[in-house]
Formats: C-alpha cells, structure tokens, sequence
C-alpha cells in the first residue's frame, strides 16, 4: 500500500543518513562519500515536508564529507558549493558564507571577496527581509577583506616611507579600502553580539587616522552596552587603548577591575596586581592581594614565577609591617583545607627545586609564612638552599623563623 511504501523509505532513509553518520564518525570518508550518494539518488522519491529538509542535510553531511575526504579538491568543493546556493534560497546567503570560509582557508581571498560581492547584491523577494542577519555578516566580512586591502596598502606605504606617499594613486587605493571597511565594519558591530576581530579592525582603522574618540566611544560602547553579551575581550581591548592612549592609572585599574570580575585567571591579572600593590590607598592594596591570590587557584598559573613572585613580596610587606595581617587570613580561611596538597606537597617541592629554583624560592616564602616552618614545602626546599650554600635560601630561613608565630595568628 501507499503508507507501507512510504514508512519503508522513511526507515531507509532513516537507516541511509545512520550508516553515513557512522562512517564519518569513524573518519571513514570514503564509504560516507559513497553512503551520500545513495542518500542523494533516493530523495528523488522523496515528498516529505520535514523541519529539517534534505538540501540542508545534504549541504552539511557533504561539506564536512569534501573539507576531509583525501580525493577532495578545491574545485570540487567549489562546484558542490555552486549546487547548494541553488538547492535551498532559505540559505542561500548560509552557503554562502561557509564557502567564503572555505575559500580563505585555502588562501583564495580574491576569490572570497568575488563570492561575497555577489551574495551582496543577491535579492529574492521576502527572503531578503528575512535573511537581514546573514546579510549584515556578508557585508560584515567583506569589510574585513577591505581592512585586510587596506592594511597592506598601509604597510607598503610605511616600508617606502615619504616615498611611497608621494605616489597618489596608492594612497587612493589605501583611502578607498579604508572607506569600504569602515562602512561595513561600523555596522556589524552595532548589532549586540560578539564581534572581537571585526572591533579590533574598526579601533585600528580609526586609530591610525587619529579618530581616537571614536574609537574609546566604539571600545566602550563594546565593554559596557548591557544589550550585550559578557565578554572579557572586550575589556581587554578597552584596557589596551587606554594604555595606548597614556591613560590615568584610575582608568587601566577600572577596566582591569571587571576582567578580574569575568576571568579572575586572566594574564592581565600581574599587570592589575602590580598596578594595585603601588597604591597608596589600603582598599585598593587589599583588592591586589585578593587579585594574585584568585589567580592562584588555578592549575594554569601552578608554576608561574611572576605570580608566586607578586604574592610573595606582598605578603612579605605585610608580615614586616605587621599590619593587614587580617587580609592574609581571611585569603587563606577558604584555602587552607585545599591549597597544601595543590601547591605545596613534598612532591612539588621536589619537582620544583629540579626544575626552577626561582619558583620554588618564591613558592617556599608563601609556604613558610601560610603553613610555619614544619610544612613540607618550605623544609625541603629551604634545607636544599641551605646545603647548596645559596645566600638567599639561608636568609629565607632565617625569615621563616623568625616570624613563625605569623602562621598562628593567619591559620586562626
């Protein structure tokens, strides 16, 4: 009958697109290839209306199926591309941009830039309304295409010096880029998402041209406009223009300030510790030691000397001065049952004294002034420093000795 007819070649299908899922699992790229094919032939029979139709399955299977199959070439994939942009004008500008991609990756930018261009100028009744997003992300890149003209133009320009100024024609075509990139890089980055590298182009561009308050207005706008999404690179960005532009020591702290907040593991988290310790306001001193000690509570930052260094000499000060020895115990209150055993086991003593000195030296004070003289760590590698008569290693002992009764009052 009619339904038996269809419910088989609904499991065949079924069964077809399972063998090729399989197959491409297993990196067999051959046999999905060949599994494809059939799948392609069957859907001739094919009048189903499912959310997810087969030009789109089709597209997806056989782009990943071309970027890895051995026998695949480039005009191949851009044949295969050409029949995708007819088979579905509900993605039309989607394939699109994966060929676009595609076509960069294997360095065919004048290429890209052509394909672009076309699909810039493509209409199709309300599909044009519709597709207004994927639209904006055409412009979008062909924009940076035009950032990429343009910065090339800029670095021959640079190279040759006053000479190659002299040469109007090249200054035009550098000028022209630069108008086409700003138009569509401008736009896209208006739209609330994550637009890191098409931002970064914009700042460059209107950071060499001298526009710097339109570029602080777009970094801010980027940082703080709540409509969009959490981003530390956009802080990033923001605390770098502002160290570019000779900015106050107020504004890098205040840009650094919600980074620690996002990604309190962040590399910028030395420079913000260091800005921090040279206050000369306590609140802000408190927040350094809060800053390098949150740093350290991450596997990545384990062996860094720069940070076991800015604690070190923090936590130095204030054992010396005796004073905001609160500070240290209520950091430490939350990582006394955990930090021994992840930074200071006899084990990484070992380890570290083999392989960097300078780490475990630093590490050692830490260990010696949160753990007293009896922990692990600080013995070892304090009586390693001892028996190879290193100057510094004695007197960090003498250190730790003396102010031992420091633990007890930090450990509570």
């Amino acid at each position: 009958s009619s339904y038996e007819h269809k419910l088989n070649f609904k499991k065949s299908k079924e069964a077809c697109l399972s063998y090729i899922q399989d197959a491409m699992l297993q990196k067999q790229w051959k046999r999905a290839a060949e599994f494809l094919t059939f799948y392609v032939e069957s859907l001739e029979k094919d009048y189903s209306r499912e959310p997810v139709g087969p030009s789109e399955i089709i597209w997806r299977i056989g782009t990943e199926i071309l970027c890895h199959h051995s026998h695949s070439s480039i005009k191949e994939f851009n044949c295969f591309m050409e029949q995708m942009k007819t088979l579905g004008v509900k993605r039309y500008l989607k394939v699109c941009l994966e060929h676009v991609f595609h076509l960069l990756c294997n360095g065919q930018i004048d290429e890209a830039y052509q394909n672009l261009s076309l699909a810039e100028s493509w209409r199709f009744g309300e599909q044009t309304a519709i597709q207004n997003k994927e639209m904006k992300l055409i412009q979008a890149y062909r924009g940076l295409l035009d950032y990429y003209s343009w910065s090339k133009q800029k670095n021959i320009l640079l190279e040759h010096g006053v000479d190659a100024f002299a040469d109007l024609s090249v200054e035009q075509e550098m000028h022209s880029c630069f108008r086409k990139a700003a138009v569509n890089l401008k736009e896209i980055i208006k739209i609330p998402g994550v637009w890191d590298l098409f931002v970064k182009c914009y700042v460059d561009l209107l950071e060499f041209y001298g526009d710097h308050n339109e570029a602080r207005q777009v970094l801010n706008e980027y940082a703080y406009n709540s409509r969009f999404p959490a981003n530390p690179n956009a802080h990033v960005y923001l605390y770098q223009f502002l160290k570019r532009q000779g900015e106050s020591k107020k504004s890098l702290i205040s840009a650094l300030k919600i980074l620690h907040d996002i990604v309190p593991s962040h590399e910028l988290m030395i420079d913000f510790n260091t800005m921090l310790q040279k206050s000369k306001k306590r609140k802000k001193r408190r927040l350094g030691l809060e800053v390098i000690f949150a740093v350290l509570d991450y596997a990545g930052w384990k062996e860094n000397v720069k940070a076991w260094s800015c604690l070190a000499r923090q936590v130095k000060q204030i054992v010396i001065s005796e004073k905001h020895l609160d500070w240290i115990k209520e950091e430490w209150k939350s990582r006394k049952d955990w930090w021994p055993a992840f930074h200071f086991s006899r084990y990484l003593a070992k380890r570290n004294w083999q392989e960097n000195k300078s780490l475990s030296y630093e590490k050692a004070l830490v260990a010696g002034i949160l753990l007293g003289k009896d922990c692990k760590y600080f013995k070892y590698v304090s009586h390693q420093g001892c028996k190879a008569q290193v100057k510094r290693f004695r007197m960090l002992k003498k250190f730790v000795n003396r102010h031992n009764p420091v633990h007890l009052r930090v450990s509570g």
